[in-house]
């Protein structure tokens, strides 16, 4: 749709009939013509009689011109002349002109109020004008803001968003000052509140502001969607939890229970609850990012964002995703990751990977062509890959099973595969979950004096410092200890012999995956 096909959905019944007695007594009906500011008088097409009527674009909208007060007709010159101090249309955009010629063959030329052809010209134009609301009503229909009833409805079902019936439970919550905080305080619209043990939700249906000097203020709820029914209908003074706390507000509570509604869920009520689903899903927003992640059927642990707590906060324009994956799964992760993320927004997805290369030593028939050794050498890393690969969570790679996966591969000597050495590496995933505030305090207490100011001290730059802990950055951590041995961190022989295993459980107090990192440079074949 252009501003010209919008000024037309828009048309009165009154312009509609103007134009068609125009056209029926053999005028002009809409003669288009470009203004610009820099001329005053415009041409006609065809000798006019009279001009009926000029229309266009001022401010951006459309406006119907007086005559003899916004323009005159010449007809000498049979030209239009702007008027100084009067409206004119904007630069550069089209105004439309009616008017009647000088000679009109047409036999039509009564058109007096309640003459025939007024009459039918008029029957006419208010069908036209109905067909015009219609068509501008189908238009409006499409639009969330515009949108009413049955069509909004359509419109929100592409978000998977349904209208509440009255089989929704509804209420009150009365929402309480906290004495310590004074001035105003805003409940938004949405907020969530549960009861107690969470047996049922409920949402706030009107955003609501406690006033200076308020101690309370009650607000109308209705239940989730999840709690459809009997589930909504709760007691008096259920209803005690505030899912986001609220600055300024102490507690809530409903002090008469909830009921099932009268009536259905209102068209404004829809409509937010269609934009809340619309910015949970757009690009680049937290909830975005770990929809995905729910979607490639992967486990979001903790995110860092700017605006998350002090803790699990990243830098401006960065967010970093910590994930539960399987190594296999993770390559495509990433990729839907960078998919979803917004423009210009940093993402970086870290999972608790310990990569381990092994360089390996292999005895071969001799007389195998290069393209043989080349294969060879395929099928040995994918027979290593597909040992790794059947490995969950916590489970060690261990040095003799790598061996026979190996010795398997046709071609390899059985009993001369050696593994000369293996490196490891743990990804930076941030500060453990493991070690709490509560931790870093005790550990703190313990190695300071029995002075109570150096105590205070040591307890402000220990909770400081872990709060004020950078976000993963994924990188690589060079970690020898992973590679253990049977007591203690493996030896060169006990790796050559295989009597190793590359650590992955209970490290910082979570298992971890281990994943090879092995290329072709790394295996070294011997021909026997």
């Amino acid at each position: 749709m252009n501003d010209i096909t919008e000024n037309l959905i828009e048309r009165p019944y009154q312009e509609i009939v103007d134009d068609i007695l125009t056209a029926v007594v053999g005028g002009v009906v809409n003669e288009p013509i470009l203004f610009d500011l820099k001329i005053d008088s415009y041409p006609l097409t065809e000798p006019a009689r009279e001009v009926r009527k000029i229309t266009g674009t001022k401010i951006d909208k459309f406006y119907a011109f007086q005559r003899n007060v916004d323009f005159t007709f010449d007809s000498h010159l049979n030209s239009i002349a702007w008027q100084e101090g009067g409206d004119r249309p904007d630069d550069e955009t089209l105004f439309y002109v009616d008017y009647y010629r000088k000679e009109s063959r047409s036999p039509l030329t009564d058109i007096n109020v309640g003459s025939v052809t007024r009459t039918l010209s008029e029957a006419i134009g208010r069908e036209l004008a109905v067909v015009y609301q219609q068509i501008n009503q189908a238009y409006l229909s499409a639009f969330l803001d515009t949108a009413q009833g049955r069509s909004l409805d359509l419109v929100v079902s592409i978000l998977g968003t349904v209208r509440m019936t009255r089989d929704f439970a509804i209420g009150q919550v009365s929402f309480f000052r906290d004495p310590e905080v004074d001035g105003s305080v805003s409940i938004p619209k949405g907020t969530l509140l549960a009861t107690g043990k969470r047996e049922a939700l409920f949402k706030t249906s009107e955003m609501r502001t406690l006033q200076r000097g308020q101690v309370r203020i009650d607000i109308p709820i209705q239940a989730a969607e999840e709690f459809k029914g009997e589930a909504g209908k709760v007691l008096a003074g259920a209803i005690i939890e505030l899912f986001v706390p609220i600055a300024g507000i102490s507690r809530v509570t409903n002090l008469d229970p909830t009921f099932l509604g009268s009536e259905g869920e209102n068209d404004e009520s829809l409509r937010f609850r269609a934009k809340a689903a619309m910015r949970s899903i757009g690009k680049g927003t937290a909830a975005s990012l770990a929809q995905v992640i729910i979607e490639e059927r992967a486990t979001l642990s903790e995110i860092w964002d700017p605006n998350g707590a002090l803790d699990r906060r990243a830098p401006k324009g960065s967010v970093t995703l910590l994930v539960e994956a399987e190594p296999g799964q993770f390559s495509r992760l990433r990729q839907r990751v960078e998919e979803t993320r917004a423009a210009g927004i940093c993402a970086t997805l870290v999972a608790r990977y310990i990569y381990f290369k092994p360089k390996v030593k292999v005895a071969i028939d001799g007389g195998l062509p290069a393209a043989g050794k080349a294969k060879l050498t395929e099928e040995i890393i994918a027979a290593l890959q597909d040992y790794v690969d059947g490995l969950g969570s916590g489970d060690a790679a261990e040095g003799s099973k790598m061996i026979k996966a190996v010795e398997k591969v046709k071609g390899v000597k059985k009993g001369r595969v050696r593994i000369k050495d293996v490196m490891a590496w743990r990804l930076d995933v941030g500060r453990s979950n493991a070690r709490s505030t509560v931790d870093i305090i005790m550990d703190a207490i313990e190695s300071a004096s029995n002075d109570m100011v150096a105590l205070r001290e040591t307890i402000d730059e220990a909770v400081a410092g872990a709060l004020k802990s950078a976000p993963p950055t994924g990188r690589r951590i060079p970690d020898r200890s992973l590679v253990q041995g049977l007591s203690g961190q493996a030896t060169d022989e006990e790796i050559e012999e295989g009597a190793f295993c590359v650590m992955a459980k209970k490290i910082e107090n979570n298992d971890w995956w281990v994943v090879l990192d092995m290329q072709s440079s790394d295996l070294l074949i011997e021909e026997s």
